[in-house]
């Protein structure tokens, strides 16, 4: 339901709280609503679990642990088990509020004249009845209301929000997906001006409102009175719409005289609501457009998605260390290969917008979040996880499903020309693949896991690729793995690659100083 139609606000509006303190407070609610579910109560109750819901909402975008959706669902039933419970005491008010406009006495709630209308009569008669009802079906949820898992959920879940700062980056990209959504059903409303496209204009707008408002502070201390507002002028419209619906439903006219009145009394609160959003939100000057010129765009929406993918990643790899290491390795070798000439890969799809560095760089960050699922062909696992992903905003899916494939090829069997893998994307991104694995697998191997900072220099020597990299010895085990790690990449090159160490000391020599005796390269 929309907003409390009272001229009234609510007499204590909660402050904006964290997570803790949210779920925290649906138990302190839930002993207020049970004492005998008053309508401040139950509105308390249901702001409460919609706060923590909406967190939940966002946080199960980039922190796959299933704990946050068994919290959604634990709340979601006493959320709506208390749901038409509150739509009959929004009903109540409504009808109240019409009646006493009906009166015009602006101190009463419904005249003693007015309540001999029998339109209002019958309303409030089916809407209290309803609501004695509805008290004894929520108690029952109430107290089939799992306290203690909830109280352990509120332990452990906001440590794991933490893990992502308010105002970051991940959350301006998750805020621009609600945008685009609620976008696309205001240019469907619009066109249609429909109920329903209403309705779901509305739930679009809340769910960017609270996207806002609980992930990014800076932009909620701008926004957050336009889209309290706009959220309000909606859900009036819809109230207006149920309370219609409602009134024809049990046959509260008496006759086609009465009928009318009500439609026209109905429709000119509802016109009062629509024209307000439409100067809000229609025009050149539309928030639409100022919302969205403070969202990500361009190259830095491209940065802001594999921003979120780092995050996703961070969550799941239970060694994510290495994973960053072998990002930066991948990163320099790649960058190394390209300006030596040797990576075909930006020439394998001529004008298109897509970024095969970016590509590497999301598959080392993602190529072992598959571990979390078991050890045993993480590969394969990381590279079902990451086409199962929703395709990040600034992304094309033919990158993520790339990514994907360069991923499972970071390790194990060699890729197959005519695989079914392969065979999932196009010709020219094919050798792509080959390549951009290649580079990564053998990024791979040359993590040396032992304290030194990832650091490779590339050359060309006599036909040879010859990578150098810091704390790689081919006399420990690692060098037997750097031997077979290179072999994919030698292929789609069609030449040998050396690995040697790279000498750190050496490099930072002081300019002017003598070199050492030469020593025998490892």
């Amino acid at each position: 339901m929309g907003a409390n139609p009272s001229s009234n606000p609510h007499p204590h509006p909660h402050p904006k709280l964290g997570l803790r303190a949210w779920m925290e407070r649906v138990l302190v609610e839930c002993d207020r609503a049970a004492a005998g579910f008053d309508a401040d109560a139950v509105h308390d109750l249901r702001v409460a679990l919609r706060r923590c819901r909406s967190l939940a909402d966002g946080l199960i975008a980039l922190d796959p642990d299933f704990s946050w959706k068994e919290m959604k669902k634990a709340g979601k039933k006493l959320f709506q088990a208390l749901g038409e419970l509150r739509d009959m005491q929004v009903m109540a008010e409504w009808i109240e509020k019409l009646g006493h406009a009906e009166a015009g006495d602006a101190a009463s709630r419904v005249s003693t004249e007015n309540r001999g209308d029998p339109v209002v009569v019958k309303l409030l008669d089916h809407v209290h009845a309803r609501e004695a009802a509805c008290k004894q079906h929520a108690l029952k949820d109430l107290n089939q209301f799992d306290r203690k898992q909830w109280r352990q959920w509120s332990r452990a879940l906001p440590q794991r929000a933490a893990r992502v700062r308010p105002g970051s980056v991940v959350y301006l990209h998750l805020a621009l997906e609600k945008w685009t959504a609620a976008y696309d059903l205001h240019k469907h409303a619009w066109r249609t001006r429909s109920r329903v496209g209403l309705h779901q204009l509305r739930i679009g707008i809340k769910r960017f409102r609270y996207t806002v408002e609980n992930f990014l502070p800076r932009q909620h201390a701008l926004w957050g009175a336009d889209l309290k507002e706009l959220q309000d002028l909606l859900g009036e419209v819809h109230d207006l719409d149920v309370l219609w619906a409602m009134a024809v439903e049990i046959g509260a006219f008496a006759d086609l005289e009465s009928r009318k009145h009500w439609r026209e009394k109905l429709n000119a609160e509802r016109d009062k609501r629509i024209a307000r959003y439409r100067e809000l939100m229609v025009g050149r000057q539309s928030l639409w457009r100022v919302w969205r010129a403070q969202l990500p765009a361009g190259p830095a929406l491209r940065a802001a998605a594999l921003a979120r993918l780092r995050v996703w990643a961070g969550y799941l790899d239970p060694d994510f260390l290495h994973s960053q290491r072998v990002e930066k390795l991948a990163l320099l070798l790649y960058d190394g290969l390209r300006a030596a000439g040797l990576v075909s890969a930006e020439a394998a799809a001529p004008n298109v917008d897509d970024d095969w560095r970016d590509v590497l760089q999301a598959a080392a960050l993602l190529h072992d979040v598959g571990k979390a699922r078991g050890a045993g062909k993480h590969q394969k696992t990381s590279y079902r996880m990451i086409r199962g992903l929703a395709r990040p905003l600034g992304w094309s899916a033919r990158e993520l499903e790339l990514a994907a494939v360069v991923a499972r090829y970071h390790r194990g069997a060699l890729p197959r020309p005519r695989g079914k893998t392969l065979r999932m994307l196009e010709l020219p991104e094919r050798r792509v693949a080959l390549e951009l694995a290649g580079v990564l697998r053998l990024a791979n191997a040359l993590d040396s896991r032992n304290g030194h900072e990832p650091r490779l220099e590339v050359q060309v020597q006599d036909n040879c690729v010859l990578v150098r990299a810091a704390g790689y010895s081919a006399l420990e085990r690692s060098g037997e793995e750097v031997a077979g790690a290179r072999h994919l990449l030698e292929t789609v090159l069609r030449r040998p690659v050396l690995v040697r160490a790279l000498r750190v000391a050496a490099r930072l020599r002081p300019a002017g100083q003598p070199r050492a005796a030469a020593s025998t390269r490892s």
